[in-house]
């Protein structure tokens, strides 16, 4: 992350959004947002946003693979946090 990254109050406010206070959600939200939120197209950062506006319980059933995402531009979200895991 640059320094204008880091002071973008944008970024900031979306950081604070990813705080869950479950670990692993965190991890995960904090990644992508670091890694692909600046390349992403306007499209994929509202789907970001609205995952980010889901239930704590349901977003960490998705991100482990315990269930599965209803919708499918969200599903597509859950999968690439995923993989990001696993590098």
């Amino acid at each position: 992350m640059t320094a204008s990254q880091a002071e973008d109050p944008e970024l900031k406010r979306l950081r604070w959004r990813c705080r869950r206070g479950m670990r692993e959600l965190d991890v995960l939200f904090e990644a992508w947002l670091a890694r692909d939120w600046p390349a992403a197209s306007e499209s994929e950062r509202g789907v970001f946003l609205r995952l980010l506006d889901c239930e704590d319980d349901k977003l960490w059933r998705w991100l482990m693979g315990y269930e599965a995402v209803p919708d499918a531009e969200l599903e597509t979200l859950v999968a690439r946090m995923r993989a990001l895991q696993s590098r």
